[in-house]
């Protein structure tokens, strides 16, 4: 029996151009378009954040917050208190512990603002007699002519300050605006964190849903550790510095240790500034040698904190290597400033222990126990 003899399809010149390349080549060219696919995601998603920044940071900045206050509101639910008051107490409690260091320290350089500007009029002058009698032959007619000028200069640019008082009022505005919104998204967190967090899990496809419901409740557990270390490292910025204020016997050791501790939470700014004022409060009351031992105090602990506290500690703590955290906050900075050193850490670890669990594969077979109601549609 004879059979007819099949002709081949003829072929394409793309499938002829792809069965003559390396097999290789095919490999890389399909992980090349999924990376670039998943990069420009990425960027599409980080500039919404940034254009929407007056909305994101608030609400970040109330999630870090809600991850210390949940599960001191649990603990007090298990204990027998009404939702309700548990609620109440943790927001409450939390905005009371605020305003009273931010008092102690507005309260104490009140307080000593009288002898801080005898102290400043005094080293001004030790200062001008310095200059009259050093190599330099400076005249007070010419201090007074270099401050008069100075003042010349003020007036005369009275229209940049008046423009930057005008962008002061502006983000006056925001910031009251985005502390409303901060205290608002708390409270929900604490009242119904459970429920917008399923709301969100169902916006996924059912099948997805066991993941990432389980792989969110890994991410929360490491931002609480996250939260509980930062506080622990930011204590220990401001008895390292405060101590050195009270040896060195500066008058506002007390209000500079509270400036150090609220400080901390604000990466690179709030370490500076706060240094700052540590140095600056040891030159007016006593001389440069002083406020040179002060300075030195602060670089020691803020060295300490860079180099040993965050990377070690905060480390091992969120499960992501030093490396890992110190290049996350150089990149957040980079990107987005402040508020990216600030989530930079948070973000990754977050990510990180999100992965893992996505990535173990064990909600395929073992859901996460606290997961309910997520699989099905609401």
């Amino acid at each position: 029996m004879a059979f007819a003899r099949r002709t081949p399809e003829p072929r394409s010149r793309a499938q002829i151009v792809s069965d003559s390349m390396p097999v290789g080549m095919h490999i890389a060219g399909a992980w090349s378009w999924r990376i670039l696919a998943i990069v420009g995601v990425i960027g599409v998603l980080i500039f919404l954040v940034m254009q929407l920044r007056y909305l994101v940071i608030p609400l970040m900045i109330a999630v870090l917050v809600a991850a210390l206050l949940v599960p001191f509101s649990n603990w007090l639910q298990r204990h027998g208190w009404p939702k309700w008051l548990a609620v109440t107490l943790s927001e409450v409690g939390i905005i009371a512990i605020v305003a009273g260091l931010l008092y102690i320290v507005v309260d104490q350089i009140a307080a000593g603002v009288p002898a801080l500007q005898a102290k400043a009029v005094q080293q001004f002058e030790a200062l001008k007699a310095w200059l009259v009698d050093s190599p330099l032959q400076v005249s007070e007619a010419d201090l007074n002519g270099y401050i008069a000028d100075a003042w010349e200069n003020l007036q005369r640019d009275s229209s940049f300050i008046l423009s930057g008082a005008a962008s002061l009022g502006s983000v006056s505005g925001h910031l009251v605006t985005g502390l409303l919104l901060t205290l608002f998204s708390t409270l929900f967190i604490l009242i119904d964190g459970r429920g917008i967090w399923n709301w969100i899990v169902r916006l996924f496809p059912r099948k997805a849903r066991p993941a990432v419901a389980g792989s969110g409740e890994a991410g929360w557990v490491t931002l609480t550790n996250f939260v509980k270390v930062q506080i622990m490292v930011a204590a220990i910025d401001a008895f390292g510095i405060g101590l050195g204020a009270v040896i060195l016997q500066l008058p506002l050791a007390i209000p500079i240790a509270v400036a150090v501790f609220l400080g901390s939470f604000i990466p690179i700014v709030g370490a500076v500034i706060t240094g700052a004022l540590a140095v600056l409060v040891a030159l007016i009351y006593y001389d440069i040698w002083i406020a040179l031992i002060m300075l030195g105090i602060v670089l020691l602990v803020q060295q300490i904190e860079g180099h040993v506290l965050q990377p070690l500690i905060m480390g091992t703590v969120v499960k992501v290597h030093p490396l890992a955290v110190v290049l996350a906050v150089a990149g957040g900075a980079m990107l987005a400033g402040i508020p990216g050193a600030l989530f930079a850490v948070p973000v990754v670890a977050s990510l990180n222990a999100m992965i893992k669990y996505i990535a173990a594969g064990r909600w395929r077979t073992t859901p996460h126990p606290t997961i309910k109601d997520v699989t099905r549609d609401a």
